[in-house]
């Protein structure tokens, strides 16, 4: 258990390198899901629970002021708890979102610490320093978040495997029933979430289109979202073949509206 505890940990301090070098993305549980299966050694299981959960998380972003619950640790410890339980996708669900918002904040207290150590910072910039400020962004930015993450999700998930088990068994057959039924309803929750941030008059012909030829014509995600691709290279001229637009006017002189 202390080993699958420490591999747990790595996963997640892994995508803690999200937004070390741009947005990579790696936090998201479709990527580190089926990282979680390897190192737990079912990598078919880890795969299916991380693209369910990212159907889940599809619309956690951080956008203005919304500070989402932690992906990371949600979605490594979910999957990692299913497949050690052998409990699959049902626990998987009903976990992500309580652990998520926990971890969030656990998280949100670390970030309360930090802002101790940006006096560093401030010094060098202060006498012209940049070596203080890159310091201090390795060091609080990288390496602290790294350590942190790697901490509390070891931890979480060595002490956290009975307690998750113990719970399980206890669970009534027909609570499990139930999470199956809400399996299928928390991914129209993400996109729900996501449709709300993004979706406008524009793009909601698109929308229903899209769900007439899923619905009617019974064609399949892909078949519908590479029609997508074509109407989106076509609306925004991709390759730049469009006309140039016609000039409103005819120049003139003063005297021709005689």
């Amino acid at each position: 258990m202390l080993v699958q505890a420490l591999l747990v940990g790595l996963v997640a301090a892994f995508a803690t390198f999200d937004t070390a070098l741009g947005t990579s993305h790696i936090n998201r549980p479709i990527v580190i899901g089926p990282i979680v299966g390897l190192v737990l050694g079912d990598l078919h299981t880890g795969l299916v629970i991380g693209a369910n959960l990212e159907l889940l998380f599809m619309g956690a972003i951080s956008v203005g002021a919304y500070i989402p619950p932690d992906v990371n640790t949600a979605g490594t410890l979910a999957t990692a708890f299913a497949i050690t339980t052998g409990s699959g996708l049902e626990t998987a669900y009903a976990l992500a979102m309580p652990i998520g918002l926990a971890a969030l904040g656990v998280k949100n207290f670390f970030y309360a610490i930090t802002p101790m150590f940006l006096q560093i910072a401030d010094r060098g910039a202060e006498v012209g320093d940049d070596g203080k400020i890159k310091l201090t962004y390795v060091l609080i930015g990288m390496v602290g978040k790294t350590i942190w993450t790697f901490t509390l999700t070891a931890l979480a998930f060595y002490f956290g495997s009975d307690a998750v088990t113990a719970v399980l068994d206890a669970v009534p057959d027909f609570v499990f029933d139930g999470m199956g039924i809400a399996a299928g309803i928390l991914p129209a929750m993400g996109f729900a979430m996501l449709m709300r941030m993004i979706v406008n008059k524009k793009l909601v012909p698109f929308f229903v289109l899209g769900f007439a030829l899923a619905a009617y014509l019974n064609l399949s995600v892909l078949a519908v979202a590479i029609l997508a691709v074509v109407i989106a290279i076509e609306k925004i001229d991709l390759f730049g073949d469009a006309p140039a637009a016609a000039t409103a006017g005819i120049a003139g002189g003063d005297d021709d509206d005689f």
